[in-house]
């Protein structure tokens, strides 16, 4: 555990992606099975104890310090794992009596829910701060630690020197501690057989088309196509098995269980998860509000299943029956895709639209007036381009809409972490209505290192409250930072106090020379909101 504790620690210091990748390949050669294995599965988040729950931390505490105290330290602090591991009463710390990783796992996978916490305690007794932790980390399995899933997978490549789409084509056929997979990543076994039904197959990503990319590109030699608001994900069925995977490989498919009921085919495509209600026209796409209300849940109600169907726009054919088609032209993909779809159930599945276009400003015409307003933009890709895991440069561009935008003022301000954690650097903004200024959004990018230190300045120079980690910054019509703030849609939200949410917000530019009384007002949001509803009917 106290190795395991060490990585923890100095993967939250430690603020670049190469680093981390260090790290984590350091770690996988040093310890040995089935430490490594178990470390890793709660990195990607694959472990779950249902012995220990965070209620149950919140009683072992209670017990050992005042509640309210507790709360004004977890509201500082912001994180209960941290928080418990900072205020738990010190004792002396015998090296031998720390259990590791795998024995932590071992025992919390057999006891029962009066067992767990006991374990936990003893535990939490012999341990230091940084190992309690790592503990509570591992047991709650909030990593939040600046490692992705996708991360991960490519510290295991680097360590075995491997290419990361052999880790994530085998990773739904293995389980932890993954001997198999760390033996063949040494090089003492052959690869291990994908036993994996229904594999996550490696995605393709666009690049960004820029100005000086037209020069260079033949339109002849490029098809088009809408690229819509929504979440990329591959739809894949083999042998009684039906899944959903996002983009990075994530198993999403207990969340979708009306699309899983009419995955009557063989095969994988890749596409775009939408919410779209049905009619004698034929599909009407929801805004990309409602798809959130299908997002990140544990369970689906009838009446979500209901009033928010899950639909996916198909772009591409990876597998047909027994047959991969990722080495095979586009064009000949997509003629493949046509006839595929045309058997599936139409209230679930259809094929993305082709956009026929002479020039780039024959394109541009029709990326300006979209025919929908779900569409964020156009996709460009090959006629003659395989299917190639990453992000190729050439073979796909995206060209998307402009952002809109909007000058919003500066409400609060909360310190960041890794590199940015001595400034405030995430930041609440607002628009004025009738009773003054109301937060719309929370934006943390966008700006340069040198505008960081000068927004940072001006929080500390005009800070007039605080709370914990946040302070509430100088904010009326006559004394006020401008943020332009742009962001690529709009939705109502019930959970704001204002009534609606920005999508990707971030800062766009720093208006130090507008007034904070001429930003922007609720009723333009409130406008764009109500064009975009009446533009999708």
């Amino acid at each position: 555990m106290n190795r395991f504790a060490e990585l923890i620690d100095r993967l939250v210091l430690t603020p670049s992606r190469n680093g981390k990748l260090t790290l984590l390949a350091d770690y996988f050669a040093a310890v040995p099975d089935p430490d490594r294995g178990y470390a890793l599965a709660a990195i990607t988040r694959d472990l779950e104890f249902n012995s220990v729950k965070p209620a149950m931390l919140r009683g072992l505490i209670a017990e050992r310090m005042d509640p309210v105290l507790f709360e004004y330290s977890y509201d500082y602090v912001g994180d209960l794992a941290e928080t418990i591991s900072l205020v738990w009463p010190e004792k002396s710390v015998r090296a031998n009596a720390v259990p590791s990783v795998s024995e932590v796992v071992g025992a919390l996978q057999e006891a029962s829910r009066r067992e767990g916490p006991q374990l936990v305690e003893r535990w939490l007794d012999r341990m230091d701060s940084s190992a309690r932790y790592a503990l509570l980390k591992l047991v709650t399995g909030g990593m939040r630690i600046g490692v992705s899933s996708r991360l991960a997978k490519q510290a295991l490549a680097n360590f075995g020197n491997v290419d990361v789409t052999e880790i994530e084509e085998l990773w739904h056929g293995l389980s932890a501690p993954y001997e198999p997979l760390f033996a063949w990543l040494e090089g003492h076994t052959d690869k291990p057989e994908n036993l994996a039904a229904a594999p996550f197959r490696p995605v393709m990503l666009a690049t960004p088309l820029e100005d000086e990319d037209f020069p260079k590109i033949e339109p002849a030699n490029y098809v088009a196509e809408w690229k819509w608001d929504g979440i990329r994900v591959q739809v894949t069925a083999e042998r009684g098995v039906y899944r959903l995977y996002s983009r990075t490989g994530d198993d999403i498919s207990a969340t979708f269980p009306d699309l899983l009921e009419h995955m009557n085919f063989e095969g994988s495509m890749d596409g775009e998860l939408l919410v779209a209600r049905h009619g004698k026209e034929g599909p009407r796409i929801a805004t990309f509000g409602d798809l959130q209300q299908r997002l990140n849940r544990k369970t689906v109600s009838p009446k979500l299943l209901r009033d928010y169907p899950a639909f996916v726009r198909v772009y591409d054919l990876l597998q047909d029956g027994d047959e991969d088609l990722r080495g095979q032209p586009f064009d000949v993909r997509r003629k493949r895709l046509e006839a595929f779809v045309a058997g599936l159930e139409p209230t679930r599945f259809d094929v993305s639209e082709m956009i026929p276009f002479e020039d780039w400003d024959d394109l541009a015409k029709h990326r300006a007036a979209p025919p929908h307003p779900i569409v964020e933009g156009v996709m460009l890709k090959r006629h003659d381009s395989t299917y190639v895991p990453g992000r190729p440069k050439g073979p796909w561009f995206k060209w998307k809409q402009d952002p809109f935008v909007i000058d919003a003022v500066l409400m609060y301000a909360q310190r960041g972490h890794g590199k940015r954690s001595s400034f405030y650097s995430d930041y609440t903004f607002g628009v004025w209505q009738e009773e003054g200024l109301v937060p719309v959004g929370k934006a943390y990018f966008g700006f340069t290192d040198e505008e960081l230190k000068q927004i940072d300045k001006y929080v500390r120079d005009h800070t007039i409250e605080r709370f914990g980690p946040v302070r509430s910054v100088e904010a009326n019509a006559e004394n006020g930072l401008v943020l332009e703030i742009a962001f690529e849609g709009l939705n109502r939200s019930a959970r704001h106090k204002s009534g609606v949410a920005m999508r990707f917000p971030r800062v766009s530019r720093l208006r130090w020379d507008k007034p904070s009384a001429e930003a922007d007002r609720l009723e333009t949001l409130e406008n764009m909101i109500e064009a975009a509803e009446r533009a999708a009917g």
